[in-house]
This record gives C-alpha cells, structure tokens and sequence, in this order.
C-alpha cells in the first residue's frame, strides 16, 4: 500500500509556469536570470498559503540548473535538479525562524556561508518566517546580508513584513506575493480532482475556495478532508456539512419573512438553524455577507464583487431588484453594531432573537420615518411660503394728521429764541474781529 501524501505537497509546483496566480513575480524572476540580474537578497512576503517557500525553492533549483530551458526553466532531469528533488542537495539550506531565532543560530548561518558550493553555481539560503527573529539575530544578520560572498543567496519569507527591520528590507529585493483569486482555485482543484479520479461539483469546489480565503494549501487541505468525508465525491451538500456553512436558501427564506415582517416565522428558522449546531456569531456573520451580496446584486457594474456560486446570481440580482438599497444600509448597521456586542452578552440567543426582530420591523420604521420626515418638511415649506416677500400687505396709516408732510415748511421761531439770538451774535462777531486780522 502506498504511502498517502496531502495534495499540497503532492502538486507542490517544481516550475515557475506552474505556480498559480503569481505571474507578476515567476515572469520577474526568470527574467532576472536570463538576464543575468540576480540579486543576491530576496524578500517573499504575504498571506499564508500563496507559494513564497515554494518560489524560493524553486529559484534555488532553476540558478543550480546545468541545462535550463530559454525561458529559464529548471530542466527536472540532470544531477543537481534531481538532488533537489530528492532532498539531498547540499547547495540549500532552509532554516525556520520560528524555532531558530536566536543570535546563536544565525551565527551559525553565517559561519556555513563562507564555505563555497561543491557543487554548482551557488549556495541558497532560505530563512522562513524571518519576522521571528530576536533584535540581536537580525542585527548579527546584518553585515553579511549587506556583503555576502558572490556565490551566495538569500531568501527571507514572512507574512508579517512589518515586523522586520528596515535595515533588512534596504538589504533586500522584495517581492509581494498576493491571494490566490477564486477563479483560479477553482480551475487548480478541479485539475487535481480530474486527476486524482474524483467526481466534484463545481459549485462545492467554490465553496472550499471561498473558505481558503485566498491560501491555495488550505484549499487542498479542506479537499483532502471532503474526499475522506465523503468517500471520493465532492458534492455541494457534503461541503456545506463538512465545513459547517449555512446554505444561502436559509438566508433567502428569512428574508422573505423581513419583508412581509413574519416576525414568528424569522424566529422559529433561525431556532431550527440553531438547533443545527450553528452559532449565533456565524449566522450573523454569514447574514451580513448575504446581505452584502444582494446589496452588490443592484448596481450592474458591481457584479464582478459577487463571489457567490453561479447557481445562485441570478436569484441575487432578481431578489436585490426588489428591495430598496436603504433598507440594506440600515440592516447591515443593525448586523454590525450586533456582532461587535455579541460577545459580551450573557444570552446570545435571545442577543441575535432581538437583532431579528429589529429586522423584520425595519422596513415599517424606515417607512414612518420617511413619512414623518416628509411632513416636517411640509410644514418647513408652509412657514416659509408664509413669510414670503410677495405676501406681505402694505401699512396704511388711518390719521393723516400725525403723519409727517415733508413739503410743509418749519415752524416760525418763537419769541423766546429770536432774543436769544439777538444777544449772542454781536459777541460773535466781537470774537471773529479779534482772531481774523483786516485785509489789507
């Protein structure tokens, strides 16, 4: 009997035109060495899964290659190919940073440095999860990254690039690896199931790369569990079983009852689900993504954000057409707000029963605020038509006799002030002739 071997190592690329959904960073690296451009430090980083160890792998193996192909591909057939497939080149070294991070263990790497290959072009170093290393193990890295002998190479790799020093990212090439896209781990599963003999649903292999969340090894790794699960057939239940996911039909029935705000048939489905194992924190979440799908659903250039099986697009895009885009808004705040409360609650059923009940009475509550809104600004509208210019009605005054004639002419002075006059113009004129000398 043989031995079993996981997918993820049993397909583990051996060649650059095999690795999935890096394009950007095979076609960078042959290029370099068909060119002669290589650099002597790299940096792999990204998300879990995405082949950072295994581009290191093989960059190693295609610059050791005694008879690469003209697009600078390793040929799998002479000495030192074969040695590294094996195992036993002596012209890699891997070290896990992990589990070596002190300063003693990266002296010992650079003590093994100053030995020139045997065999071969150069010698590949391949620290993985660099980001582990202690203060002191970097800094002793530090020199002999910067001025490694001509033969020699590194290759870091990290998911957490912000955690290395920039002393060492200056050091290095850096490459940034990205997550494998659903479409193309679909395409990869349904080539090792073609393969391996295994009848798969399309549909159900969408629902595994949607899980991976864009790591191609956890795929294969869900695969291998589906295939023992179910006995060498991948079908969309078996998937939804195994990988505890609600499926969408419940998220559409429940949604029918919001509408019609069937406020008993919401809670007794969601008792039904939840009597299924499911908890409460992952209905919510896979509420709010349904939710986000449809919302997606109602603008035709947004159909691309909808990753959802092909079964069910057209019952997203019919569905979403039907409801109004406030109503979504509203509902994934409600979503939002409870799955950040969730975890403090003391009864999380009743928690989640309240954020249901909220949500089959949204609709009468978007609706009287509408309307309720709607008369505030009548009547705003009314007052101010009310104060308007045009309305305004002139005063008319009834008594003319108060009223000011301006034509009439001033009153006569008073006795009393003629006098007063007579008696103070002749000092004035007194003061004038003293200041104001005669003319001459």
């Amino acid at each position: 009997m043989d031995k079993f071997i996981v997918s993820a190592r049993k397909y583990r690329p051996q060649n650059f035109s095999t690795v999935i959904g890096q394009s950007h960073i095979t076609t960078t690296l042959k290029n370099a060495i068909g060119n002669n451009q290589l650099a002597h430090a790299f940096l792999f980083c990204g998300p879990r899964g995405v082949g950072k160890t295994t581009c290191a792998r093989i960059l190693a193996k295609t610059i050791n290659c005694q008879k690469r192909t003209k697009d600078g591909e390793a040929c799998n057939t002479c000495v030192s190919c074969v040695s590294f497939d094996n195992g036993s080149s002596l012209n890699i070294h891997e070290l896990d940073a992990a589990s070596n991070n002190s300063v003693d263990d990266i002296r010992t790497l650079v003590e093994q440095v100053r030995f020139a290959p045997q065999a071969g072009d150069y010698k590949v170093y391949i620290v993985d999860e660099v980001h582990m290393l202690s203060a002191a193990a970097f800094n002793a890295f530090l020199k002999t990254l910067e001025e490694p002998p001509p033969y020699a190479i590194f290759i870091l790799a990290t998911t957490e690039k912000h955690k290395i020093l920039p002393t060492i990212l200056s050091r290095c090439q850096i490459f940034d690896f990205k997550r494998i896209t659903i479409n193309d781990t679909v395409t990869h599963l349904q080539d090792i199931c073609q393969k391996e003999g295994i009848n798969a649903e399309k549909p159900a292999l969408h629902i595994i790369a949607q899980k991976s969340e864009g790591a191609l090894r956890d795929s294969l790794s869900i695969l291998d569990k589906i295939v023992s699960f179910s006995g060498g057939e991948v079908t969309y239940n078996s998937v939804l079983e195994h990988l505890n996911i609600l499926d969408e039909d419940y998220f559409f029935t429940l949604l029918g009852y919001m509408q019609q705000q069937q406020m008993a048939e919401a809670l007794l489905l969601f008792d039904s689900i939840n009597k299924k194992g499911f908890e409460g924190d992952s209905f919510l979440d896979g509420f709010a993504e349904f939710i986000r799908n449809l919302m997606v659903s109602k603008d035709s250039k947004a159909a691309a954000l909808l990753n959802v099986v092909d079964d069910f697009k057209e019952k997203y895009i019919s569905t979403s057409s039907q409801i109004n885009a406030g109503w979504f808004v509203a509902a994934l705040n409600i979503i939002s707000e409870a799955a950040s409360g969730y975890k403090l609650s003391r009864n999380k059923k009743l928690f989640v029963e309240l954020v249901l009940i909220k949500l089959c009475y949204l609709q009468q509550a978007i609706e009287i605020t509408v309307s309720s809104t709607d008369t505030i600004k009548k009547k705003i509208i009314d007052k101010q038509s009310s104060l308007s210019f045009r309305n305004l009605v002139p005063i008319k005054i009834k008594d003319n006799s108060t009223a000011t004639n301006i034509s009439q002419s001033p009153p006569a002075p008073s006795s009393a002030t003629l006098k007063i006059k007579k008696t103070v113009q002749p000092d004035v004129l007194q003061e004038k002739e003293k200041i104001i000398p005669p003319t001459i």
